[in-house]
């Protein structure tokens, strides 16, 4: 049902043009999000009339008078009757106040056990008009150390125009990221577009090229039988959930927001 009702509205479309070196798994169907994976976010916000506020980068939850009060980097503290928290299981266990004595030594041996890739993502930029002559979409490089994955995003996407510039994606593998964590970010970028010369050598200069480092990429080791969530305080609630529940990719994070979405019910 939610995959019919973000087609129905264009947020997804069938994933159509070729992408060499995709394993497909039989039953299996692909989707594109057009104007990009925020735009999921932005669609299930908009439908949710939730106040939603950015830049709020939580540091402690304390425990004060039955409710909780969360501290952020900026700002005064606030209070709430039920926290929910969805960012990597580590930055959980990096969160400071009473939180680190409500979870509980068992809880904290899962929340510890969870594993993520880390890798870099690559943007490069052009102008209008500027053409990128290759005949695939998106690839998967299975011999290079440093790429594992190159993708035309306008064509990928289907939205290929005479006004629109095109770009380019690229993902490192989950060694160079790993190995490279810490490495100067200028670096990095070189190194990348070095190796992304040598695959694909008719590749234009960009306009602008901007460089991401994804320390939590996907999950690869989750918290073991879980059920989507995990409540580390009843009265008042305060609740974790997301991929690092489940598993990485949209299915992933629906069964986790349903299961969460349960849990918070029933203690309303």
């Amino acid at each position: 049902s939610f995959y019919e009702e973000l087609l129905s509205h264009g947020i997804l479309e069938p994933l159509t043009a070729p992408v060499e070196g995709m394993v497909v798994k039989e039953g299996t169907c692909n989707y594109v999000a057009p104007q990009g994976s925020s735009s999921v976010v932005k669609y299930y916000l908009e439908k949710s009339d939730a106040n939603v506020f950015f830049e709020r980068h939580v540091t402690q939850i304390h425990l004060r008078d039955g409710k909780w009060e969360v501290s952020r980097s900026m700002g005064s503290p606030e209070q709430f009757d039920i926290v929910i928290l969805t960012m990597p299981v580590p930055q959980i266990l990096q969160l400071q106040g009473d939180i680190v004595n409500i979870i509980n030594e068992r809880q904290k041996q899962q929340l510890e056990a969870v594993r993520y890739s880390s890798r870099y993502a690559l943007g490069l930029f052009y102008e209008a008009g500027t053409r990128i002559d290759v005949p695939w979409c998106a690839q998967y490089i299975t011999d290079n150390p440093c790429v594992r994955f190159i993708s035309i995003d306008n064509k990928k996407r289907n939205i290929e125009s005479p006004e629109i510039g095109p770009s380019v994606v690229v993902h490192t593998t989950v060694t160079f990221g790993h190995d490279h964590l810490d490495s100067d970010p200028a670096e990095v970028q070189q190194l990348i577009l070095s190796h992304l010369q040598s695959l694909v050598p008719s590749l234009p200069k960009p306009d602008s090229v901007k460089c991401h480092k994804w320390r939590y990429s996907q999950v690869t080791k989750a918290v073991p039988n879980s059920p989507g969530h995990m409540i580390l305080h009843t009265q008042p609630l305060l609740i974790c959930g997301g991929d690092g529940f489940t598993h990485s990719n949209f299915d992933g994070c629906i069964d986790s927001a349903m299961s969460l979405a349960e849990a918070v019910k029933s203690h309303l």
